[in-house]
């Protein structure tokens, strides 16, 4: 039995992650990562930027009056 009474209980804090050392390999591994993203994001603007790509409008059935 606590003393606390309903309620969430808050959690406990993790302790603060230290700066790593980062070598040759992670610093051209994020920089690769960086370009990725922003190649893709340039893609993603371009194709948004285009409009529809079907233009066709409403397919109607074979069917006529």
């Amino acid at each position: 039995m606590s003393s606390r009474q309903g309620g969430k209980l808050k959690p406990l804090k993790n302790p603060k992650k230290g700066k790593k050392d980062l070598d040759e390999d992670d610093l051209a591994f994020q920089q690769k990562k960086k370009e990725e993203a922003a190649a893709l994001k340039a893609l993603k603007d371009k194709a948004t930027k285009g409009g529809p790509l079907a233009s066709g409008g409403i397919k109607k059935s074979g069917k006529k009056k």
